[in-house]
């Protein structure tokens, strides 16, 4: 399933709406834990490409054909930026600076690579996934998430895309 995503702020809580109604219709309900955990990786990924590439962006959701106790859902945001996340530690009175922190720390897998034209930036969630810890300190103190992100990412605490 997509959504084209068009560079305006607006479009964030339209995503959100989208991919709430498409988690619903697979089975998924709003009070899990997992329905919420999307929704907010959805609105981190999307409010990053609309606030840093001011470019159109296309929202994938990827649910498995049932879902079970053990199901995976993959959410991608691909634009037509060719700048790629750098990494980003925000400090205690920043206002933002921690969407791709937020990723790393829900996400259960993330990455993101290179398209003709643009990039793509994808995370994935497993329904059952164990609890984990997710607080990383940065350099001056300031507290980010950290989590499992992979490739490139493993073990940096914060990537904000610009």
């Amino acid at each position: 399933m997509q959504l084209e995503i068009r560079p305006d702020p607006a479009e964030v809580g339209r995503a959100r709406r989208w991919a709430r109604s498409r988690l619903a219709g697979s089975g998924i309900q709003a009070d899990e834990p997992l329905a919420e955990t999307l929704i907010l990786l959805v609105s981190e990924l999307v409010t990053n490409a609309v606030l840093h590439t001011g470019r159109p962006a296309l929202l994938l959701l990827s649910l498995p054909p049932v879902v079970t106790d053990e199901a995976t859902v993959r959410l991608e945001v691909a634009d037509r930026s060719g700048r790629a996340p750098v990494p980003r530690c925000a400090g205690d009175e920043a206002t933002g600076g921690r969407g791709l922190a937020l990723v790393d720390g829900l996400a259960d897998r993330w990455g993101w690579s290179v398209e003709a034209g643009g990039k793509r930036i994808w995370c994935e969630v497993d329904r059952c996934a164990a609890a984990r810890d997710v607080t990383t300190s940065c350099p001056g103190g300031a507290l980010v998430y950290g989590g499992t992100g992979e490739a490139a990412f493993d073990g940096l605490a914060a990537y904000e895309a610009v």
